[in-house]
């Protein structure tokens, strides 16, 4: 008789606890930042967000559950490890610092109360994730066109840029900020997962860190030696949320058109989910798990778009580490304890309890893990001659890190109490550096995208191709997708059109630094396409990478 599927196993432990401490640290990295960045009020966030995203983990991780007990049943594969899935780290970045945070703080200027700007907040990211959900539905079905359309280079560049230049270093700050309880949390999670160091008893690298740092953490609070600035509330009072069934009346599609600024951010991190979803099935067919590729991104699609409507602000995806998961021993149970676990977190308010008296320094150093198998693996995934346009697409998330600190700078009041008003430099030179850095952050996701595939499309001799990347660039920088030079950066128009508001109109200062831009990439992509046909007519065209893998 044919071995029956065992879907738990004790390998399941372990699998468990490393998927489950890294959704924890997505959801505790949510809350600190909005908190420690934007003021954002901690118990809003308990009561109205965290739920809805838990629950929006809570279905797909079922989902991908139930999938691997049917993939075991009509295969003769009876070793099947479902597909880890979890928040999406990057969009966690993303949407802290590019969506939620700024609709906060605009809402703020608008002369909302504390409470009513962090509803705004929360309806714009509602509509966020929901427009994430209907986009990874369509390309769940178009999953192949995305791949042939923007070549690898250019998607995983970009999400290796977030990974890298975010998601590795800011943790990297408040790890190093209890430098005692950080490196030493850090040294074991990386030792463990990366170096693949099996720990005393078997522990799971992610749990075997928590333990020893949150203890000597503990100890460290216990004898006064260092004093937490985090997790300043009571955590009872993120106890039973009932306010995040607001979401489910569906007011939040009124926020739907303040929502459309913020697509250029939205779109590329919900594509950036579909790319890695198609390379994770690819992953785990690799390690004996045949997945369908529409069945697992439509999953995705499915989590994301019902976490929108019980209030999520963080997207959903397959998580790239399967094999890794298998390696542990992994069945389906694990996946089934991490749903359970972050469905109980989320509805009852247990999770203001680990927000509160887990710290940070111990749990972050899980996401520094996470950037970086995301950086290797985008390299891992791309060809050898694609490594520099990889590289590239870092460079406009660096011009975001510059500007994320010069703007933290610029709104500190202890300046303006000192009379000094940052806001009008007199050094010239570095006013224009600073403004060049504002414009290459803005809609930095998709100028990362432009760039590594225009450069990929380069090496291999398909200039053509490269050339309507950077015609994609000139039209996008032309309406504020990419490169918009006003705060919040708006999508306007370039030029004034009759029965069109004004306020949709680019201001007529701004219009020649936007018009540059614009007409510089529109002339690299006529200088491409000249110079195809030059090689083309001499005999040239053929790549001397053809071979390289």
């Amino acid at each position: 008789m044919a071995d029956k599927y065992r879907w738990a196993r004790v390998g399941d432990i372990n699998a468990f606890f490393g998927l489950m401490l890294d959704n924890v640290a997505g959801l505790i990295l949510m809350v600190s930042l909005l908190s420690e960045n934007f003021q954002f009020p901690v118990r809003f966030a308990l009561r109205y967000m965290i739920p809805g995203t838990a629950l929006g983990v809570l279905i797909g991780d079922l989902l991908f559950f139930f999938l691997a007990i049917y993939l075991a049943k009509t295969s003769t594969n009876k070793h099947v490890t479902a597909m880890p899935l979890g928040l999406d780290t990057p969009s966690t970045i993303g949407m802290v610092f590019f969506v939620l945070g700024p609709a906060y703080g605009g809402a703020l200027k608008q002369g909302l109360s504390t409470d009513e700007a962090a509803m705004v907040a929360w309806q714009i990211g509602i509509c966020s994730i929901f427009i994430s959900g209907i986009f990874k539905f369509a390309c769940a079905f178009g999953s192949g066109w995305v791949r042939k359309s923007i070549p690898r280079a250019g998607l995983l560049g970009s999400l290796a840029a977030i990974a890298l230049v975010l998601i590795s270093f800011l943790p990297l700050l408040e790890i190093l900020h209890y430098p005692l309880v950080g490196l030493i949390a850090l040294a074991i999670i990386l030792t463990a997962l990366v170096g693949r160091v099996p720990l005393p008893f078997k522990l799971p690298g992610a749990l075997g860190g928590l333990i020893v740092a949150g203890t000597i953490f503990g100890i460290m609070n216990a004898t006064g030696l260092i004093t937490p600035s985090q997790h300043q509330l009571d955590p009872s009072e993120g106890l039973l949320p009932t306010e995040w069934m607001r979401a489910l009346s569906l007011e939040w599609l009124a926020r739907m058109g303040d929502t459309i600024n913020y697509l250029p951010i939205v779109i590329p991190f919900a594509l950036a989910t579909v790319v890695g979803g198609i390379d994770c099935t690819e992953s785990a067919a690799a390690a004996g798990d045949h997945y369908h590729t529409g069945t697992v991104i439509g999953i995705e699609a499915l989590a994301t778009l019902a976490g929108s409507f019980c209030g999520a602000v963080i997207q959903t995806t397959p998580y790239i580490g399967h094999p890794a998961y298998k390696s542990m021993g992994g069945s389906a149970a694990y996946t089934l304890a991490t749903a359970l676990m972050m469905g109980l977190l989320g509805v009852t308010g247990l999770f203001g309890y680990f927000y509160q008296y887990v710290p940070a320094a111990a749990v972050y150093p899980i996401l520094v893990f996470v950037g970086l198998e995301i950086t290797a693996q985008s390299f891992i995934a791309t060809p050898r001659r694609h490594y520099p346009a990889v590289a590239l697409a870092c460079v406009p998330a660096l011009a975001t890190l510059a500007i994320y600190f010069v703007s933290q700078l610029w709104g500190d009041p202890a300046l303006f109490s000192k009379g000094i008003n940052p806001g009008s430099l007199q050094n010239a030179e570095l006013a224009s550096k600073l403004s060049t850095a504002n414009m290459l952050s803005n809609g930095f996701l998709l100028t990362s995208i432009f760039w590594s595939s225009a450069l990929a499309m380069a090496i291999d001799r398909r200039l053509a191709t490269a050339a309507k990347f950077y015609l994609l660039a000139a039209i996008c920088t032309l309406f504020g997708v990419i490169h918009s030079p006003l705060p919040g950066a708006p999508i306007l128009l370039p030029i004034s059109i009759p029965g069109v508001d004004p306020s949709a109109i680019l201001p007529t200062e701004e219009l020649v630094n936007v018009l540059h831009w614009a007409i510089g990439y529109a002339l690299a992509a006529l200088l491409l396409f000249g110079w195809e046909k030059y090689l083309w007519a001499t005999g040239q065209q053929q790549s001397e990478f053809v071979n390289d893998q």
